[in-house]
């Protein structure tokens, strides 16, 4: 699940839907996401060839804080948009992101469908109905007696893109046909 890769779709996502967007905030807490590097150094490979710069904003989690580090961004850089990194913070504070990203225009993609379902404008996350069939296979070879260690480790191998198009049009935004076609789920 913590693939640099996906850094790159993440750019790409972003520059599809909003092609004046120059700057991509990371937001994550560092305390609680500390694998956020992984998707920063990602998006730092990948960022030259979509024509954006890739920028971390550190949170906390306090609402007064999140308030404050998204709205300075957004102040700072006029052609912003954001990548939500999945921690336990952006989760518990999922609500209060949604609504600044829309207070500020600034279109974002999460790291997990069920922001789009909440209100956020696209995601591109893990296929978790994929990824616990994984699961299952493991636990049953483990039961049948292979040592856990002994067994590959796997990455994620399946993304869903899930689009909110009401969301899309608050924010002024036409989504590209091939982003809507792309896309696994689309919230009207």
């Amino acid at each position: 699940m913590y693939e640099a890769s996906v850094s790159g779709k993440y750019l790409s996502m972003l520059k599809k839907i909003e092609p004046q967007v120059t700057h991509i905030a990371f937001v994550a807490n560092p305390k609680t996401a500390p694998y956020y590097q992984v998707y920063l150094e990602g998006a730092k490979l990948a960022a030259p060839a979509v024509g954006v710069e890739p920028v971390f904003i550190p949170i906390e989690n306090d609402a007064a804080n999140i308030e404050r580090a998204i709205t300075a961004f957004a102040r700072d850089v006029p052609k912003g948009g954001m990548v939500v990194v999945g921690d336990s913070t952006t989760n518990a504070h999922r609500d209060l992101i949604i609504s600044l990203a829309a207070r500020h225009r600034l279109p974002a993609v999460y790291w997990n469908t069920f922001f789009v379902a909440a209100g956020g404008l696209m995601s591109y996350a893990v296929d978790w109905v994929n990824e616990f069939g994984q699961a299952a296979y493991y636990v049953d070879r483990i039961l049948r007696g292979s040592k856990p260690a002994d067994l590959p480790v796997q990455a994620a191998t399946k993304f869903v893109t899930a689009l909110n198009i009401k969301t899309a049009k608050a924010l002024g935004l036409t989504v590209p046909a091939g982003l809507l076609v792309a896309a696994d789920e689309v919230i009207e």
